[in-house]
């Protein structure tokens, strides 16, 4: 299926696994550059290879934790612009909340509220 969107440039967060990842590889699929973000250089850099030698597809690393002023301004300095932009980060541990401490809950509305209103604006 033709999504429209090839030749679009696209930033994915936290991309070197799991959803992220999944995400870079539709887009990549779809025809998009991308660039794929993660904290862990050497783990973004294998899912950058794999995702290149799958698709063909222009992938651009960006290693940096997003949640800070410093990743993002990376993230930004590769592209500016960005025609979609997909915010995917992890939240508090997975447990019972009852059972959560109060930094694992504010660092939870960091990464899923604040930084992605960050880095829409």
């Amino acid at each position: 299926m033709d999504l429209g969107i090839a030749g679009k440039t696209a930033i994915v967060c936290g991309s070197s696994r799991g959803l992220g990842r999944a995400c870079a590889q539709s887009l990549a699929r779809a025809g998009c550059t991308v660039i794929v973000n993660g904290i862990d250089p050497e783990r973004l850099a294998a899912t950058a290879v794999d995702i290149r030698k799958e698709t063909g597809a222009e992938i651009i690393e960006v290693a940096g934790d997003v949640t800070t002023p410093a990743g993002q301004n990376a993230l930004f300095e590769k592209c500016n612009a960005p025609d979609i932009l997909i915010t995917n980060a992890g939240g508090p541990p997975f447990r019972d909340f009852r059972e959560l401490e109060r930094d694992a809950m504010l660092n939870g509305v960091t990464w899923n509220m604040i930084t992605p209103i960050e880095l829409i604006q």
